[in-house]
Order: structure tokens, then sequence, then C-alpha cells
């Protein structure tokens, strides 16, 4: 089983503009609804003891320019990889999780804004019943629930065309 059980927005030698107009390449550019991650994964060689100087200051202008564009980093030296791979879980772990815990607008109450919390950690569409049994309320107020959000447009249904199976994020 994977890390997070799916491979879902995220996305290997990611091509990106920054504010420079300039293209720049993410090791893995994690990007799940309203939110642009980067994982960098930096060797040893390549971005610290054999860099000249010129592209040294590059790779320091392609975070600077990506962070002012709202992109999150998560640089993560090759050799952490190899020698200690539980902490880099840890890390991209904690990564994600900065994702999936934003906030929600205040003017939601408490069961819409738990169902979009739920929605960002389930990071797949989810059934009625799963989110009912998540928050203790009856199936029938929790389809309410769902219907509202949609109507809010911070759901949409995922599947079923009369009787709506799945959501999802926006």
């Amino acid at each position: 089983m994977s890390l997070f059980w799916n491979l879902d927005h995220l996305y290997p030698e990611y091509e990106v503009r920054d504010m420079n107009n300039g293209y720049r390449y993410l090791d893995l550019a994690y990007m799940p609804p309203s939110a642009k991650g980067c994982i960098e994964i930096h060797d040893y060689r390549t971005h610290a003891r054999d860099i000249e100087t010129g592209r040294f200051k590059d790779l320091c202008m392609k975070q600077a320019l990506l962070v002012l564009d709202d992109w999150v980093f998560l640089p993560i030296a090759y050799l952490s990889i190899r020698d200690d791979p539980g902490v880099c879980k840890q890390l991209t772990l904690a990564f994600v999780g900065k994702f999936l815990s934003t906030a929600v607008p205040s003017e939601q109450n408490w069961a819409e804004a738990e169902t979009l919390r739920f929605a960002r950690r389930m990071m797949r569409p989810f059934a009625p019943r799963e989110l009912s049994a998540h928050l203790r309320l009856s199936e029938r107020h929790t389809r309410e629930l769902l219907h509202n959000l949609v109507s809010k447009k911070w759901l949409v249904v995922a599947s079923g065309d009369k009787r709506y199976r799945t959501y999802k994020l926006v």
C-alpha cells in the first residue's frame, strides 16, 4: 500500500512558469484542489558540492519566485531518503497534512466545515454512508448536508445521475 493509498494530485517533473515568465521544472508537484506544493529532491553533487555559483543563484531564484507564486516547498536531500527513509516519510505526511487541514470559511456550520475536512483527508470521491459514519449523523441528514454543499459549489457530484452516489471537492 502506498503512503496515501493513491497518487492523486502528484505530478513528477512538473513544468511551471515562474513570475519572471521562465519555465521551471519541479521534481514532484502535489496539487490537490486550491493548493500548490512542491517536493524537491536535492542531490549533494548537483545542489551543493559541484555546483557553480550561477547555478546556485538560479536554484535560489527558482524557489523564491515560486514561493511568491504561492507554492509550498519541501526540500529533501537524496542522502536523507537513502539513510533516513522513516524521517522522510514523516516529513512527507506532515507536508501533505498542511494541505488537508486548510481553514474553512467562517460562515459554515460545524457539519459543513467537518465535511470539507473529511473530503480533503479522503483525497478521493466518498459516499454519503462514509460521511454519515464519520459525522455520526443519519444518512438522511448527511444527504441534505451534501446537497447543500453542492448547491454552494463547495462539493460536486462525482458519480450518479438521479441518485448521487459519491461526492468530491470542487
